[in-house]
């Protein structure tokens, strides 16, 4: 992106920018292989929930985070382009990046019915997923309002 940004658009005072967010929750997610979709699908089956790296730590937040953050980073590149022109993070605050068998902890917590879970491990992912967002939190004030409790 940045490259066609510099060879097309830079000189034309025209801004790009690229974000990408953390693992997103929230209304909407029913893909398959999601941790919140397919514990309800488990649940509303009466089928055992299979996690896949129980162990590993990934940054959740609730979906309308991010999108807060691409909308205050649209409307300050339409204002400065060439400033907000770049790459950017939109990620959770480090007190909510959790294990996966947290959040599937968590989350049977608060349901009425015990729910059976299968393990798998697969080494070939990171054990730590983490993004930096300082700089939007810096530049465009943005940062994370609900915790990872509030997001479920």
């Amino acid at each position: 992106a940045q490259s066609f940004y510099q060879t097309y658009f830079k000189d034309d005072g025209v801004g790009l920018a690229s974000a990408r967010a953390g693992n997103v929750i929230g209304g909407g997610d029913w893909a398959a292989d999601r941790l919140v979709p397919d514990f309800f699908r488990a649940l509303d089956g009466g089928q055992t929930l299979h996690i896949r790296n129980p162990g590993l730590i990934r940054p959740w937040q609730h979906v309308l985070e991010p999108v807060c953050g691409y909308l205050t980073l649209a409307e300050r590149l339409y204002e400065a382009p060439s400033h907000y022109s770049g790459e950017w993070n939109f990620g959770p605050r480090d007190e909510d990046c959790k294990p996966v068998s947290w959040m599937a902890g968590y989350l049977a917590s608060q349901t009425p019915v015990t729910i059976e879970h299968e393990l798998t491990v697969n080494d070939k992912e990171a054990r730590l997923l983490k993004l930096d967002s300082s700089k939007a939190k810096a530049e465009l004030g943005w940062g994370g309002r609900l915790s990872v409790e509030e997001a479920l």
